[in-house]
């Protein structure tokens, strides 16, 4: 079996918090999903939990970061082209996220920008010449 990511974020506003994220390329699995939190799945290994501020709390006895004001994290998504980058990023911005709190990059081989969900989260979104990358064996 795979390994699995599970991306847990408390979120102030559930519905927006998932509109955002459907934006963003993430398909609601709704046996998972609830008055309380909604499960999110990017790929077969990806997936992002989102999670009432009170629903989190049940996890965790730290408090819940001010993302706004911080940088807890940052998280990258693939995307398949330069254009499923742009897509991506002005999909999420118009469900409610803010476009390009980070500057943009154009490397040639690689290419990202970034955008910030509701809750202040940024999530860069990239895309990166597969021929560039090289193959497993030869980082070995």
């Amino acid at each position: 079996m795979p390994k699995m990511i599970f991306v847990n974020l408390p979120v102030r506003d559930l519905t927006a918090s998932t509109a955002f994220y459907v934006a963003l390329g993430g398909t609601v699995n709704p046996q998972f999903s609830g008055e309380t939190s909604t499960s999110l799945m990017f790929s077969d290994t990806i997936f992002v939990m989102l999670l009432t501020h009170a629903h989190y709390g049940e996890f965790t006895k730290r408090p819940i970061a001010d993302a706004h004001a911080s940088s807890p994290l940052l998280l990258a998504l693939s995307a398949d082209s330069k254009d499923e980058v742009d897509a991506i990023v002005n999909r999420a911005a118009a469900a409610g996220g803010a476009a390009d709190p980070n500057p943009a990059q154009d490397l040639g081989f690689m290419y990202n920008r970034h955008v910030e969900d509701l809750d202040g989260y940024v999530w860069e979104i990239m895309w990166m010449d597969p021929s560039a990358m090289g193959s497993a064996s030869e980082a070995e």
